[in-house]
């Protein structure tokens, strides 16, 4: 095991670099679109049924159904995996934001008001600060189900440890094949770790001690 990881670490490190980068950009796109799709949806209340149903939904299709869905569509590589991933990624995020807007005390936004704070103003100084513990145990939740879903979309020869695994489970009987897939497999369950501890240090730093207190 360790002979193969020092032949191959520099393939690994970038590997490993790909899978990151594929996860936070994915996961960052999501995070935005879901938060205000959010918004939309608390400023209408008849949207909610809708969201929560297309939510549901989309936690049910199979992320090898929907790669294949997607190659006749943009073809193979980064973009397939990147939809993939980012689709998967909005759900728990917007599951989670529209639970957090709406749990914000309507009081405490009528008294923003009363102060003088437009609606922008009390979107971005209390509602969302207020609901930001929430969206973010959501985003910690999408973090993780994207590191898999990344592994997943090697299928599609997206980039990332998911191409070790593939490599290992193709070649069963050779080798290489079991090092191969652990290193794919050992790799991506410490980055979500490691992701998983810098948004917990994230959380520290940007909720305020008040709400964390409550």
């Amino acid at each position: 095991m360790w002979e193969f990881v020092d032949e191959r670490k520099a393939q690994i490190a970038f590997s490993a670099y790909q899978h990151v980068s594929l996860v936070v950009q994915a996961v960052l796109l999501a995070t935005i679109v879901a938060v205000v799709i959010a918004v939309i949806v608390t400023r209408v209340p008849r949207l909610e049924p809708v969201a929560n149903a297309l939510s549901a939904i989309g936690l049910t299709i199979p992320s090898f159904a929907l790669l294949g869905i997607l190659i006749p569509l943009v073809g193979i590589g980064v973009t397939p995996a990147f939809i993939a991933v980012a689709f998967y990624a909005a759900l728990p995020v917007l599951r989670n934001a529209v639970v957090g807007l709406q749990g914000v005390d309507r009081a405490l936004v009528e008294s923003a008001r009363g102060l003088g704070m437009g609606e922008v103003g009390t979107l971005t100084r209390v509602r969302l600060p207020l609901a930001w513990p929430v969206i973010l145990a959501g985003v910690r939740v999408s973090t993780q189900m994207s590191m898999g879903i990344a592994a997943i979309a090697a299928y599609v020869l997206g980039p990332g440890l998911g191409s070790f695994i593939f490599t290992g489970l193709s070649q069963i009987g050779g080798a290489n094949a079991l090092n191969s897939a652990l290193v794919g497999t050992v790799g991506v369950v410490v980055l979500a770790l490691a992701l998983d501890a810098l948004l917990l240090a994230i959380g520290k730093v940007t909720v305020s001690k008040g709400i964390r207190a409550r």
